[in-house]
This record gives structure tokens, sequence and C-alpha cells, in this order.
């Protein structure tokens, strides 16, 4: 990438990557490597772009949770305890399994798209 340079990087929900393309896409054409984003992002089931946000808000308020494990919970859509360990699994500091419980009965709250 020459002549490039990243100023700003931040973990976000794979929901919003999505708004974004498709959002860019009304106006311009979309090169090779976004089109194999948007297409794999409509692969998998995942909150709206509006759910997400708030969820991935929540997550880093309520339970101090850093942006990237924030994100990864979002996209993942975690459905049990051994699916919470495993985004934990390389976490620094542990999280407890009641924690895991309150953030799953948190997400059960929300409807996702298949």
């Amino acid at each position: 990438m020459i002549g490039k340079e990243v100023i700003e990087s931040e973990p976000i929900p794979s929901s919003k990557v999505k708004e974004i393309l498709e959002d860019f896409s009304d106006g311009n054409e979309l090169n090779y490597e976004q089109n194999l984003t948007l297409n794999h992002l409509a692969r998998f089931k995942r909150y709206s772009a509006e759910d997400a946000e708030e969820i991935y808000q929540r997550l880093i308020d309520e339970f101090d949770l850093r942006n990237k494990v924030a994100a990864h919970i979002v996209d993942m859509v975690p459905e049990d305890l051994a699916d919470m360990r495993l985004i934990f699994a390389k976490e620094p500091t542990k999280t407890s399994n009641e924690d895991m419980e309150k953030i799953l009965e948190m997400l059960e709250q929300y409807d996702y798209e298949e």
C-alpha cells in the first residue's frame, strides 16, 4: 500500500461494516475486496446495525469490556457459555461465569437477522 497510511483503527461490529459498504455502494462502484467483504458479511446471522451498536455500547459501558471483545461478541452471536468462553479465552483479565451469563441474558433481548 504505497502512499497510504492508517490514521485511526477501531474495532467495530461487522453489521456496521456491512451498513457502511451498502451505503457506499449506492453511489460508487465497489472494488474487488469490498465486494468480497460485502458478500461474506451477507452469509452470517447478525444483529441489525442499530441493535449491534446498542449492544456494543452496552457491553463496553455495563460490563467494562474492551472494544475488540465487544465487537467479537456482537459478531459471533454467542448462544451459550461455551461460545462465551471461546471469546474470552485469550483475554488478559478473566471474566466470571456469572458475568458471561448476564451478557447472554442481555443478548437474548435482541433479535438477529439470518
